[in-house]
């Protein structure tokens, strides 16, 4: 140890009595500096125009633009400047010799001088450490912990590329051989986790070797065990081989015994890459104030009770355009998407199965016309480095699963040890693949009842099938809608009650916009249903209080018979932007989130709900309300393309703050009726869903909270996890001049003067 501290400490007064050390560390600050008030001066301006900050920790060091992925990037430009005299200067000078002739190790020589190159490292990181501390005092609940998560991270990396560069710079005396050696050995670990992925051999030990990546979960504040083992690993395994290179030139063994010795280095390597990226090996420690890395409370709960195997089998149709996700080369990749879950549930098992079926691949036919399907799906193999003769046909995966009411697309089917099974789809969004809220869905279906929800049909045009803009097959029946209700743990399916009762295992019916009045027969099914406390969604429409109001009126309600206006230049009178009222949040939270973030519910063409003035023994919660002012019941004019809407109290209109939703409950027998009133049928249609407004609409909260609160806070899954708290910063408008001035010229001035006096003093002495 003494050996190594010696040849440690004269290491290090080289490295800082040299100008290239000083240069690097001043550059560094500089860059560093420039990053960081970056980011910062955003801050600073939003502030200064009122905009709500938001984050500020993530985004001063892990967002897009943030310190750490910026340091990340670069930091491999410095270590190689520094590190490529380590050994190659001693071979070159000739004084290996006298270290050989020594009593010292070999290995308290390479300790030694890796030792030195990490406390120069140490350097780098107090430059970082600078502005942590910087934005500990300026920032209001700073996350310190996931801050410090991210510098253990840089500094892992930092320490890797410092053993690879003292290993490269054992194997020559040339510097500038060594720091390109280094230079390139780096390249290839980040490149070669693209090598050989289409090999399930290669595809692990290759992924486990890319640094790539490496520090991404460190910067966002989570510390994976796998990560850390290894950086450590790469440490140990490059100063093995330094210290075996200098064993075979200091005693000159043959070449066969140095052979060996690398490899047993090698093999031990792998060994660890396989025993630590085994799921049951893995450990995280997410620290983040908000858990942000890590599922919500929902999720951990229903993972914890999901015992026996699980079985995710991933069906990928060649011809399908999805197909890229799960070729071979992509493979690790999609084990990615749910580690996840693996982390609570390490005996998950990921399975794909390779077929070519006709699924209606429009684009690819255009793409190369005249084809036959086997062709295309040669096309389409060869393309994603799969083998067109091991692909299962249409006939042979039909033998398998029935994917034809899937129509061949590409889809995941969970299965569980006792034969249970549910399906994770693709979306028509830009995420493509099933979230937390969708797959935590699809689990917990195996431990709760899936909610049955009915839609009435028979008496208009609001049915599941319908993809019109009136229709409601998008929040209900559309498999490649997220949000649709088959994907959020519900079945949903279309009712005609004039054939016969509400069967007794509905859990809710959806009753919207009858264009004709239910029959005594269907009034009779309907009491029926609601008098054993079955749940509801009541939503009327303009023009139809004649055929909703004898449903509302046995909840003791009413829909209102004009159609409410709130006149905007240049935007249709007839778009509600109606405002989530405080009690709405009592029924399901996020909705004190969404109404203190000034979001709306466009109802395009909505009536008002209240009280018919019978006696009723609901509780109401009013949900949704109109502004009190610029909006009244309109009931002259009927062209609002053409005419001008004009308040007019003489006609009877008042303009007046009006309820156009409420929440319903009592208690019928042990349970807890909940019914939901919505005074427009198209605000959760599929135009109304798809619509762009002129203010923040957030009509997909509707469906959601309606729906989470009529299932009894079992389906849609709840993701939210806790809100951040560093949402301020105490700098005004003056500081952005000051952080330039400090961060980008005094503090890399007072390095560069401090490194100057230095080597002054040095070279007088």
């Amino acid at each position: 140890m003494r050996s190594t501290l010696r040849i440690a400490r004269i290491e290090l007064n080289t490295m800082f009595y040299s100008p290239v050390a000083w240069l690097v560390l001043v550059i560094f600050a500089f860059q560093v500096g420039m990053t960081f008030t970056d980011v910062m001066d955003s801050y600073i301006h939003a502030k200064v125009l009122g905009t709500g900050l938001y984050s500020v920790t993530g985004g001063l060091f892990s967002g897009m633009r943030g310190l750490f992925p910026a340091v990340t990037n670069y930091l491999y430009l410095y270590v190689p400047l520094i590190s490529m005299g380590l050994l190659s200067r001693e071979f070159a000078g000739g004084s290996i010799k006298l270290l050989y002739s020594s009593p010292i190790r070999n290995s308290s020589i390479v300790l030694g001088k890796y030792l030195a190159m990490s406390v120069y490292g140490l350097s780098l990181m107090a430059v970082l450490m600078c502005y942590v501390l910087y934005a500990y005092i300026a920032v209001d609940n700073f996350g310190l912990a996931e801050v410090m998560a991210g510098m253990l991270g840089v500094f892992l990396l930092l320490c890797t590329y410092s053993a690879i560069g003292l290993f490269m710079s054992a194997i020559t005396s040339y510097q500038v051989v060594a720091g390109v050696g280094t230079l390139a050995l780096l390249a290839g670990l980040n490149y070669i986790g693209d090598v050989g992925q289409g090999t399930a051999f290669l595809r692990d030990i290759t992924y486990w070797l890319s640094i790539k990546g490496r520090v991404y979960d460190f910067t966002q504040g989570l510390i994976p065990s796998e990560a850390v083992v290894y950086f450590v690993s790469l440490i140990v395994f490059f100063l093995v081989l330094s210290i075996i290179k200098l064993n075979r030139d200091r005693a000159e063994r043959n070449l066969k015994k140095t052979v060996s010795m690398y490899g047993g280095a090698c093999l031990c390597l792998l060994a660890v890459a396989f025993v630590s990226s085994r799921p049951q090996c893995k450990f995280y420690w997410d620290a983040t104030y908000t858990q942000s890395n890590t599922l919500a409370d929902e999720s951990i709960d229903v993972m914890k009770r999901l015992d026996g195997p699980l079985t995710i089998t991933t069906y990928v149709n060649a011809l399908d355009r999805d197909a890229y996700w799960g070729a071979p080369t992509n493979r690790k990749g999609d084990y990615a998407r749910f580690e996840k879950y693996t982390r609570f549930k390490p005996e998950i098992r990921m399975k794909y199965v390779y077929y070519w079926a006709d699924c209606g691949n429009e684009q690819l036919r255009l793409r190369y016309p005249g084809r036959t399907d086997a062709e295309l799906a040669d096309i389409v193999c060869r393309a994603n480095g799969m083998k067109f003769k091991k692909l299962l046909d249409k006939e042979q995966v039909d033998r398998i699963v029935d994917l034809s009411g899937e129509n061949y697309n590409f889809v995941r089917i969970v299965e569980r040890g006792d034969g249970q099974a549910t399906i994770l789809r693709m979306f028509d969004d830009i995420e493509r693949h099933p979230g937390e809220a969708e797959v935590t869905a699809a689990f917990k279906c195996f431990l709760e009842h899936s909610p049955k929800v009915a839609i009435i049909t028979g008496h208009g045009d609001r049915t599941m099938d319908n993809r019109g803009s009136r229709g409601y097959n998008s929040f209900s029946g559309n498999y490649h809608f997220r949000n649709s209700l088959v994907n959020q743990g519900f079945s949903a399916s279309e009712l005609d009650i004039s054939q016969g009762d509400i069967p007794q295992d509905v859990d809710v019916i959806v009753l919207a916009d009858l264009k004709t009045p239910l029959s005594d027969a269907e009034l009779q099914r309907l009491d029926a249903y609601l008098g054993r406390g079955g749940n509801m969604l009541l939503l009327g429409d303009v023009g139809r209080a004649a055929t909703m109001n004898p449903i509302a009126g046995r909840l003791g309600l009413e829909f209102g018979d004009d159609i409410l206006v709130a006149p905007v230049k240049d935007q249709d009178p007839t778009v509600l932007p109606a405002k989530l009222t405080r009690a709405a949040a009592s029924i399901y939270p996020p909705y004190g989130r969404l109404r203190a973030y000034g979001y709306r519910i466009a109802l395009p063409g909505g009536v008002s709900v209240s009280r018919n003035g019978q006696e009723s023994d609901f509780v109401s919660i009013p949900l949704l309300q109109t502004d009190s002012a610029g909006v009244w019941n309109e009931r002259e004019t009927t062209d609002f393309i053409e005419d001008s809407v004009v308040l007019n109290p003489a006609a009877g209109e008042r303009e007046e703050a009006f309820t156009t939703a409420v929440a319903l409950t009592r208690k019928v027998g042990e349970k807890e009726q909940r019914i939901v009133v919505v005074g427009d049928a198209d605000c959760i249609s599929n135009g109304g869903l798809s619509a762009q407004y002129w203010f923040s609409g957030a009509n997909f909260s509707i469906i959601q909270g309606a729906f989470r609160w009529m299932s009894y806070e079992q389906f849609p899954i709840d993701t939210r996890h806790r809100d951040p708290i560093d949402n301020d910063i105490i700098l005004g408008r003056s500081a952005r001049m000051w952080n330039k001035l400090a961060t980008m010229g005094i503090f890399p001035g007072l390095l560069l003067f401090f490194g100057l006096l230095l080597i002054i003093k040095r070279q007088r002495g």
